[in-house]
């Protein structure tokens, strides 16, 4: 059973106090050595793939699909989208991205092609340096979840009684508070509705 199949019933979870199972006894082995490249490494961890080149590496980062890496896409690749990394500050940020810019964009125009980068990887046989921002996480919490905890402790055959880790917990419990802040902003939506209906010389004045 996949999270996303279960996320109503594991509402009943968020208020109790579970105990924290043995992550390392289902942990998966890492798929690439300490050695790796921050590229090898951020495919494997953040994409669960392999073998890639440059072209398509480029393509899985070029978010907007415009043919081009801007600056947001530089950040949102390293990470710096994601909530790990909200601490790293914005000069920080900008360093980054002129960083990148610096190593790739050879016409100085300020965004990367693909045959920018493409020359960067197989022409000048060169890699994305690590810019200590951890492995790139860049997908949305639910992609984040399945892949970097259900993938690595769970499977298509855990129940719900087995979803005790803090991580679950937590995951769950967002998707809770998001319910709970739809149906608010529903009810507003029916009061603004209801309040409408109501004559001018009713209503209250603000």
């Amino acid at each position: 059973m996949r999270p996303s199949t279960i996320i109503l019933a594991a509402f009943g979870l968020t208020g109790s106090a579970l105990a924290h199972g043995d992550h390392s006894s289902g942990s998966q082995k890492p798929i690439v050595g300490d050695n790796a490249s921050w590229m090898v490494k951020h495919m494997a961890e953040e994409h669960h793939v392999e073998n890639f080149d440059a072209a398509s590496f480029f393509a899985l980062h070029d978010f907007d699909a415009d043919g081009t890496w801007e600056g947001l896409e530089i950040l949102r690749t390293y990470g710096l989208m994601d909530d790990s990394n909200k601490g790293v500050s914005q000069p920080r940020r900008d360093e980054i991205v002129r960083d990148i810019l610096g190593l790739i964009d050879y016409d100085r125009n300020g965004v990367i092609t693909k045959d920018e980068f493409v020359r960067f990887i197989n022409v000048e046989g060169k890699t994305l340096p690590d810019m200590g921002t951890g492995p790139g996480h860049h997908g949305d919490a639910e992609y984040e979840y399945e892949i970097h905890h259900w993938e690595k402790y769970h499977d298509d055959n855990t129940k719900l009684e087995d979803l005790t880790h803090p991580e679950d917990i937590e995951h769950f419990k967002k998707h809770e508070e998001m319910e709970l802040e739809e149906e608010r902003l529903a009810q507003m939506d029916k009061i603004a509705i209801i309040e409408e209906n109501i004559p001018a010389k009713f209503r209250r004045s603000g």
